[in-house]
């Protein structure tokens, strides 16, 4: 059978399970105790295990095997975890995570059997598994251990003259219907005699919960060999062990495992209850979910594009005839295709928790590597916002993270010295603002040695020492440069001067922003403002000359006419407006994009568009009005024209770029 395409169902489920695997982890190694926890983690390893050698994936079915025995160990309280058996854990994981990336970049897993890992795996079981073999010998003295009911029955088999015989059954590791296989094997030992016992259950073997071994016990008259190969001639089944159960080797099972099983039940029946009173339909909503393609919301999406793109041309239409209820027509149309932008856009955002989660695995590795104490205190996962913005959220997001970490958090030393507490605290939120995500990283560190800055600033060139008058957000603006650096040593988390190059970047090809708050001794904060979406956005149209521009609604403050005598020269030439006591740059949208200005003008049309705190008037042509418009990507021949962002498709089918509010107010 083609496997092949299972494969995305499988990467994305193994994604959630070793998301789950390193969540748990986290909480487990501050609360070794929970055996809640122990088992949820059991349970992930389990079923990666099961989805590993159903696709073929031999090495990630043997690690994640070697790591369910582990856990298995302290699930049965035969062994205690402790950092060490953590740290392993751990490793393990990220050896699944590495696997996965394998498998997504090439469809195989390699050929990397990470050996050591699985016997480190091991090793941690070599003593405790020697102890308890011996003591679960001496102390119940038996073998075999069967319930109430298989006991009696072996026994009255013996007084009759069968035999009693024990097969370990493990089946082939491509075998795909293991179900199915397993059903063969009972259906041939059946011919020599009766099945009275299974390890796992019938209705588990059915299911297909079990991994690629089993056992049955057989009471039969036939010689052991002679159903030992009709199993065998079955085929895709890889090995069967054979043994015979004499009298004196079976014992009853203690009652212990079933109570387990009853309170882990009734644990489980608790925690849904709780998860009943905090959210109503829990339950519903799961079996409501279904996986789609993101290409499929893309196409989607296109078409609720084109739809839009010609309501304004229909609209532009309507404006020829004075008939009402043609207008009422356009009126309903537009309300349909709103209603339908809405409900896709609903469809394609997802919470920044899929982004967020994977930090507390990385903050927790990088305060191990630079010997700080800091806890991530994260808010605002179930805020929502584009797919396509998630996916590219990682990267600037572990930057800021990893800067936190390392520039502003103190040593705990240093800490304790400047009357703070000893261990740091780095926040993580996210929340709506307006039509924008606002994203935020904050932590209680020393903050920006803004003289520094400047110092590294001069060293560079960027600056001359008479540059004396500069704000404290210029300053903090050397930072984003490429190659700018305050670290004197280059190590493996800093001083390339390429993070927040990176970060800023990355968040304008995202249409967004980047601030930062900082205070001496205090800390610092990041403020990343970003759209809801990148597909369809409302923009206001002006005009310089005939031709037509767009600038996002979201990033423009206020729009007013000012008088040409308002209008003031400063030093070197450049244009200022007063706006309620406040100084406004201005500049002319027909010098940015290469045109002449019209200057014989008594009054001019300024739109002010914002950049964080930053303001700069823009003045136009005219405004011919707001409305929503389609983002079109220039393609690779136009992308490095960093003042325009996309272009949209005017109902009258002509071209308007659109501008980059980023790009209007440097």
């Amino acid at each position: 059978m083609d496997m092949s395409q299972y494969l995305g169902m499988f990467i994305e489920e193994a994604r959630d399970h070793i998301q789950s695997l390193n969540d748990n982890m986290l909480k487990l190694e501050e609360n070794p105790e929970d055996l809640q926890l122990v088992n949820e983690i059991f349970r992930s390893a389990h079923t990666l295990k099961g989805m590993a050698g159903t696709m073929g994936f031999v090495n990630m079915q043997k690690l994640t095997h070697a790591m369910e025995n582990v856990l298995a160990a302290a699930r049965d309280g035969k062994l205690k975890v402790n950092p060490n058996i953590m740290d392993i854990l751990f490793k393990t994981v990220d050896a699944l995570e590495a696997y996965l990336d394998v498998i997504v970049a090439t469809g195989t897993e390699g050929q990397e059997a990470n050996s050591h890992l699985v016997n480190a795996l091991n090793a941690i079981l070599g003593k405790p598994a020697e102890d308890m073999a011996v003591s679960s010998t001496s102390k119940a003295g038996k073998k075999y251990e069967y319930d109430e009911f298989v006991v009696r029955a072996i026994e009255r088999a013996w007084t009759q003259g069968f035999n009693v015989y024990k097969f370990d059954v493990e089946l082939d590791q491509n075998c795909l219907l293991k179900s199915a296989r397993a059903y063969l094997v009972f259906r041939a030992v059946e011919e020599f005699g009766e099945i009275i016992h299974s390890k796992p259950s019938v209705q588990d073997i059915e299911d297909e919960k079990f991994d690629f071994e089993f056992s049955i016990t057989v009471i039969s008259k036939q010689p052991l060999e002679k159903i030992r190969e009709r199993i065998l001639s079955i085929s895709e089944i890889r090995e069967v062990k054979a043994l015979e159960i004499k009298s004196g080797e079976v014992g009853r099972a203690e009652e212990k495992e079933e109570i387990e099983e009853v309170q882990q039940e009734t644990q489980v029946q608790e925690t849904v209850k709780v998860v009943r009173q905090q959210k109503q339909e829990p339950v519903q909503k799961t079996s409501k979910t279904v996986r789609v393609d993101i290409e499929r919301l893309d196409v989607l999406m296109n078409l609720v594009s084109e739809l839009i793109i010609i309501k304004s041309r229909i609209e532009g239409l309507a404006k020829k005839y004075n008939d009402r209820q043609y207008e009422e027509s356009i009126e309903y149309l537009e309300r349909i295709t709103t209603s339908l932008h809405d409900a896709v856009m609903k469809v394609r955002m997802v919470p920044v928790e899929r982004v967020f989660s994977r930090f507390p695995r990385m903050m927790r590795d990088l305060a191990r590597e630079l010997g700080k104490e800091f806890e991530l205190v994260m808010s605002g996962e179930d805020t929502e916002v584009d797919r396509t913005i998630v996916d590219e959220l990682g990267d600037p997001l572990i930057h800021l993270l990893r800067n936190a970490a390392d520039h502003g958090i103190e040593d705990p030393e240093e800490r304790v010295k400047n009357g703070k507490p000893r261990s740091g605290l780095i926040k993580l939120s996210a929340y709506h603002d307006g039509n924008n995500v606002v994203i935020e990283v904050e932590d209680d560190g020393k903050g920006i040695d803004l003289e520094k800055v400047k110092q590294k600033a001069i060293e560079k060139g960027l600056l001359k020492e008479d540059q004396i008058d500069l704000s404290d957000q210029e300053i903090i603006d050397f930072l984003f440069m490429p190659s700018f650096s305050t670290k004197d040593k280059v190590t493996n988390l800093s001083g390339r001067g390429v993070g927040l190059d990176v970060v800023k970047t990355k968040i304008e090809q995202l249409g967004g922003m980047v601030e930062v708050k900082t205070q001496k001794g205090k800390g610092t904060k990041f403020i990343i403002r970003l759209p809801l979406t990148l597909a369809i956005i409302q923009a206001l149209l002006v005009t310089v000359h005939d031709e037509i521009y767009a600038i996002p609604v979201a990033s423009i403050r206020e729009i007013v006419d000012v008088a040409k005598e308002d209008i003031k020269v400063v030093q070197k030439g450049k244009e200022i407006i007063m706006l309620r006591n406040q100084v406004i740059p201005i500049k002319h949208l027909h010098s940015i994009v290469g045109l002449e200005p019209v200057l014989d003008k008594k009054k001019f049309t300024v739109v002010i568009v914002r950049r964080g705190e930053k303001l700069t008037g823009i003045i136009v042509d005219r405004l011919l009005g707001q409305q929503d418009i389609v983002i079109k990507s220039l393609g690779k021949y136009l992308e490095g024209i960093r003042l325009i962002s996309g272009a949209t498709i005017l109902g009258d089918g002509a071209v308007a770029m659109i501008l980059d509010p980023n790009m209007l107010t440097v």
